[in-house]
């Protein structure tokens, strides 16, 4: 058999892309290797598709920084909150109003749904808060980007902190407290993740995105057969429940991943059961293919503390650089991740996927609102992380 040499990409450095065996497409269900799944497009042109380099951090783009009247009109909003004396989680539009800011965060949610796909509101220095006013503003600030709330385990945990626990084996191997630097993935349901940074490392750990839209296109131009792959019904997803399903949709016009390489391969902490199905060779291609595309066109962001991250979920890949924390409490990583749904611009969901979104957002559960890291009982690490 003889093989084709690789695809040289620019974008993807002199290794390029390596091109299939023609063999590989014997048990394809499409006509040839040009071919696409029904229905998907031979190529995706909205904002969505963006590189790194276009969306640089040094331009800051996706950025939006808080004046100083946008914070005296978040620190207003919060105080009216408090005096209404509601649970803390019923933060809405109607009780935290923001007359002037309200305008520009509902153009951040326009951009995070139908644009780029992402925002940073950077501004607040959480050190001048109570870690009960700074979630009451972080909330708030939510209310008008994505504004239903989703849990995110079977004991209705809403927040998940994300901080260094080296007090166990299973804990350092875990991405919640692992200081190693983790591949990309999607969480497996809510349209927006939104990470709070209450503090950041001494070194390292960057949020580092990288659009799906544009892995899309790399592979519609070069590797057309890899969306087949990704587009099939027989991936073995060991999280959060077993289920053969697609990693990549074309659903209502709209390009749709839900990818994560560890409910599918486990790792050294959590190794994938014998008895589940283990995944073929053209299978374990397309995942270190995705993965080295997202690598040569991801968007690097250096987070300051009290940043708020908003990340289209369906449609950007996330992942961390590692790091290292310092002595102090103010150079210690502590991410404070949420799921988010807008009532307004949320997408509609695969049929695939509608079971996670019920259970984060629709579910008849108890909602637990923990505002400083848990012991493991309390919030217990799951099997398969993404």
């Amino acid at each position: 058999m003889v093989k084709t040499g690789p695809v040289l990409i620019p974008t993807l450095g002199n290794g390029g892309l390596p091109a299939p065996e023609h063999g590989s497409y014997a048990n394809s269900t499409s006509d040839g290797p040009s071919n696409f799944p029904v229905g998907y497009p031979a190529r995706l042109g909205q904002p969505l598709a963006w590189t790194g380099e276009q969306l640089s951090d040094d331009e800051l783009h996706f950025v939006y920084n808080l004046s100083k009247e946008d914070v005296i009109e978040l620190c207003s909003a919060k105080d009216y909150f408090k005096s209404l004396e509601l649970d803390g989680d019923l933060v809405s539009r109607a009780n935290f109003s923001l007359p002037k800011l309200g305008s520009k965060l509902d153009e951040l949610s326009q951009d995070i749904h139908n644009g780029k796909g992402l925002c940073v509101v950077r501004g607040i220095n959480p050190e001048e808060y109570s870690v009960e006013d700074l979630t009451i503003i972080w909330l708030g600030i939510q209310a008008y980007i994505a504004d239903q709330r989703g849990c995110q385990d079977h004991r209705g945990n809403m927040l998940v902190h994300i901080v260094a626990d080296s007090s166990s084996k299973m804990k350092s191997g875990h991405h919640r407290h692992s200081t190693s630097a983790i591949s990309f993935h999607n969480e497996e349901a809510g349209d927006v993740v939104a990470w709070l940074t209450r503090s950041t490392a001494a070194s390292g750990g960057k949020c580092i995105v990288a659009s799906a839209y544009t892995i899309y296109n790399v592979l519609a131009a070069h590797r057309p057969d890899i969306i087949r792959t990704l587009a099939k019904s027989d991936w073995p997803f060991a999280l959060p429940r077993f289920q053969c399903r697609p990693i990549l949709y074309y659903h209502d016009s709209r390009l749709v991943m839900n990818f994560g390489r560890t409910p599918l391969l486990g790792n050294a902490v959590h190794p994938r059961p014998e008895h589940l199905p283990k995944l073929n060779d053209r299978q374990r291609e397309a995942l270190d293919v995705v993965e080295a595309i997202a690598q040569a066109v991801q968007l690097e962001i250096k987070t300051q503390a009290g940043d708020m991250h908003f990340i289209n979920n369906l449609a950007i890949l996330h992942r961390r650089e590692g790091f290292v924390d310092g002595e102090s409490a103010q150079h210690k990583r502590h991410l404070v991740r949420m799921r988010l749904r807008s009532s307004r611009l949320g997408w509609d969901i695969p049929d695939d996927l509608k079971q996670e979104w019920h259970n984060a957002f629709d579910a008849d559960t108890y909602q637990t609102w923990h505002l400083e890291p848990m012991p493991g009982d309390v919030f217990p690490l799951r099997k398969y992380t993404n």
